[in-house]
Parts: structure tokens; C-alpha cells; sequence
């Protein structure tokens, strides 16, 4: 199977950020040869990673077999994927199909349906660097539970769907372009070469397949503290970065509340959008102060926002990315995945000069208004 998984692409964008950005985080100060950071890949954003790659078919389905005729093939759909005995749960509909033609016409020999259920191991291999997921059990049964018995089929499934199945998997050395691309996004051109040292040095530690997520330890060499950054106070915004700022900012305020508005009408969730949209606006609020105003002799509005609305929101988009149908969920996911992360380091601060905090928001302001302009 030629899948996101097996390509290392999975991290490609979204998942690359939920699983890097926390890299950008941790404190020079506590810094030891290596860093090790704890994440969970939620199975619905697994699932909708899966779906998104393999499932292209009409109303959701993969074809992983056919004859280019029309007349035989092998569909899986309505994928769902959980945890069970510390291992991952594939369960998918079947729909098998052999015929021959005859005439420009489809003979049909075999029209099977049932439901195929593969358990499959989060795996390690030795250099610490690819994800993988074999397959350890297999059951395929009809409709009505019943245990297949037709050797066509069960051959079928053999050889294509429990391949296509078991090569899934996470490469971070294919990735490791992506996360490139990501970080330079945000930050200086002169980190770059330690940004190559840290990329090169990324390494699955642990990985266990729990009752709601497939928990992962991802394990990186951060630089020494004799080569960390100082802390890096920001002047405020003058008035012509602030009308920059304001510009960038009207854009991803729009995209925001058009997102506001699409979660909760597709998670048929209103009680979260006042919530939303009152938290769109403290952003506003604070990222603002923080921006332009001097604020070294009191709290730091932007570190008081960010903990303090994480903590309260945090269970609630968590329900709410658990509600919204097929990818619809994955920016939502991906989002939650990696300021969960943040959050838990928010104390520690960062070895690139970015942190949460006033003084980090103005550097990361101005790196990315200088990117603009070049």
C-alpha cells in the first residue's frame, strides 16, 4: 500500500507540527545530551490520517484489489480504529466481488460482504526510526458473524488487504524534509545548522498502544547549555510592525472563526462556540498587550492567557475534535496533540530563542514579518 504511513508522510503538514513544534519549546537552562518528549497520536486522528491517504474511493472506501474491468474487487470501508490488549484496532467492512466478462458483460461468480478485524503492534525497529504496525491477528466474518470459509476470498484478504494493512508506518527519516520546512517557517536563518543537529537526532523511544491513543516518547539531542540562547527581551512592536501585525492578524482571525463556526456546526455543538469565540477574542486582547506594551515589571499577558485558557478549553475541544465526522477533525486533532504538549513545557522555555511569553511573541512577530518581506 502507498500510503502516508508507509511513505513517512503521515508528519507531512499537519502531523508534523503536532509532533515537532514541542521541540521548539524546551529550556536551554535544563537541557541534558538528550531531551525526551511524551505524545499521544489520538486513534481518531490516526484514523482520519488513514482515511484521508487509502480510503479514496466514493462514500469512503479503498479499493485494494481489482481486475480494471469492473467485474471483480476487494473494497474495505466505514474504517473505525480503537486500542485492545495494548494493541491497535483495525476494524473495516468488506465487499468482495469476482466475476468474469463475458460478451462486455460482468458474470458475477462470488458477491461476498462482511467485516475483516486486524489487531496490529506498535513496533520499533532497531535504529529507533520508523513506526511500524504489523499485523497480529486477523478475523474476517459475514454479516452475520459467521467465520469466512470461501478460500477465494480468504486469499484475497492474503495477499492484498492484510499487506496493504501492516505497511503502514511512521518513517521519521522521510519526514525529517517536512519538519525542516516547518521550522524555518519560524525561525532565524542563522539556527539553521542547529536545527539539522536536533532533526538528525530524532529517535522513537517507547511506543504503547492504549485504550484511547497510541502513546510515543520521541527522544532528541537538544544543544548543550554552553550553546543555548540567552533569553531574548523584545522591544514592543513599533507602529508600522504593529499595522503589519494587525494585517497578518485579520487574516488568521478570519480563517479562525470560519473554523469556530465550521467545527461547531459539524460537531452539532453550540455550547462550544460562545466559549470559542469569547476565547478568540481574549486572544485578541492579550496577544496585543503583549505586542505592544512594555511589560517586564508585571504578568505577562501572553503567558497568563496561554495556560490559563488551555486549561479550560482543553477538555472541551478535546470532546469536541471526538464528535466531528471523517477528516473534518484532523486541523482541530493535530492542534490539541501539539499544545497539549506545550502546555506541559510552558515552565521550561526554549533553546531557539522562542518561548511562550511576550518577549518570545514579539521575536516570532518579527521573524515572520521579515519572511514576509523577503
Amino acid at each position: 500500500m502507498r500510503s502516508n504511513f508507509n511513505q513517512g508522510k503521515v508528519m507531512n503538514k499537519p502531523t508534523t507540527f503536532a509532533l515537532i513544534l514541542p521541540l521548539m519549546l524546551c529550556s536551554a537552562s535544563s537541557f541534558a545530551k538528550q531531551i525526551t518528549l511524551p505524545i499521544d497520536l489520538d486513534y481518531n486522528l490516526i484514523r482520519k490520517e488513514v482515511l484521508n491517504e487509502l480510503y479514496k474511493g466514493e462514500g469512503q472506501t479503498a479499493e485494494v484489489w481489482s481486475d480494471k474491468k469492473g467485474c471483480s474487487y476487494l473494497k474495505l470501508s466505514d474504517l473505525k480504529v480503537s486500542g485492545q490488549q495494548q494493541q491497535i484496532k483495525l476494524q473495516n467492512h468488506v465487499q468482495a466481488r469476482i466475476g468474469a466478462s463475458l460478451g462486455g458483460k460482468c458474470l458475477k461468480l462470488i458477491d461476498w460482504q462482511g467485516n475483516l478485524e486486524t489487531l496490529q503492534k506498535p513496533t520499533i525497529n532497531k535504529d529507533k526510526t520508523v513506526l511500524s504496525l504489523p499485523i497480529t491477528q486477523v478475523n474476517v466474518s459475514d454479516l452475520q458473524g459467521q467465520q469466512l470459509n470461501d478460500p477465494k476470498i480468504q486469499d484475497l484478504i492474503t495477499q492484498f488487504v492484510a499487506p496493504a494493512l501492516s505497511g503502514l508506518k511512521l518513517d521519521l527519516n522521510a519526514s525529517r524534509g517536512d519538519i525542516e520546512k516547518t521550522l524555518h517557517e519560524y525561525l532565524p536563518e542563522e539556527q539553521v545548522g542547529e536545527v539539522l543537529i536536533l532533526l538528525n537526532s530524532l529517535r522513537f523511544t517507547e511506543v504503547t498502544a492504549k485504550e484511547n491513543a497510541v502513546a510515543l516518547r520521541l527522544a532528541f539531542n537538544a544543544p548543550t547549555a554552553s550553546k543555548a540562547h540567552p533569553k531574548k527581551v523584545a522591544a514592543p512592536l513599533t507602529e508600522v510592525e504593529q499595522k503589519q501585525w494587525q494585517a497578518q492578524w485579520d487574516k488568521w482571525n478570519t480563517f479562525l472563526t470560519q473554523s469556530i463556526e465550521k467545527a461547531v456546526d459539524d460537531a452539532q455543538t453550540p455550547d462550544l462556540k460562545a466559549a470559542l469565540t469569547e476565547t478568540l477574542v481574549e486572544a485578541k486582547v492579550a496577544l496585543q498587550a503583549g505586542l505592544s506594551t512594555d511589560n517586564s515589571k508585571g504578568e505577562d499577558p501572553v503567558r497568563v492567557f496561554f495556560t490559563d485558557t488551555w486549561e479550560r478549553l482543553a477538555p472541551q475541544l478535546k470532546e469536541l475534535s471526538h464528535q466531528l465526522p471523517e477528516v473534518k477533525a484532523l486541523q482541530y486533532v493535530t492542534f490539541i496533540a501539539a499544545t497539549d504538549v506545550m502546555y506541559e513545557l510552558e515552565k521550561i522555555g526554549a533553546p531557539f530563542g522562542l518561548e511562550i511569553s511576550s518577549d518570545g511573541l514579539r521575536n516570532l512577530a518579527r521573524i515572520i514579518l521579515a519572511k514576509q518581506a523577503s
